[in-house]
């Protein structure tokens, strides 16, 4: 699309980076709980009542993106998704829980490194 490419390796290796960092954090911080600061922060947004079992659906949605992310389908809209979700996910957090979260300048400037990476993933790899 853009005049080139990377190999294949490298596109796996960045789907693969891409899809743990979903994955991590939807089952690891959220479904099982172990970053607790991920259902405060939900609480904030949410409420107390919702937070336990919203935390959760957001793990799983977060899971089956990364799931999404492996199987290579419609990378471009992939990746819009994603962009999307996490734009909304950091305004949220930003908005009703600054307080909680380690660092919100910080979270931007990953979080738009993040969606740089995921675009050169749907954008300039290899066609299958």
């Amino acid at each position: 699309m853009f005049g080139f490419s990377i190999s294949h390796s490298a596109q796996n290796a960045a789907a693969l980076g891409i899809a743990s960092v979903w994955v991590f954090h939807g089952l690891y911080s959220k479904i099982l709980n172990r970053i607790p600061r991920h259902r405060e922060i939900v609480s904030r947004v949410l409420g107390e009542r919702f937070a336990g079992p919203a935390t959760k659906i957001i793990g799983a949605m977060e899971v089956l993106m990364g799931l999404w992310i492996l199987s290579g389908f419609e990378r471009t809209l992939c990746a819009g998704v994603q962009t999307v979700g996490l734009f909304v996910m950091n305004a949220l957090e930003i908005r009703f829980a600054r307080d909680v979260l380690i660092s919100p300048i910080g979270m931007v400037v990953l979080n738009l490194g993040f969606v740089c990476v995921i675009w050169a993933w749907a954008l300039c790899g290899p066609l299958r």
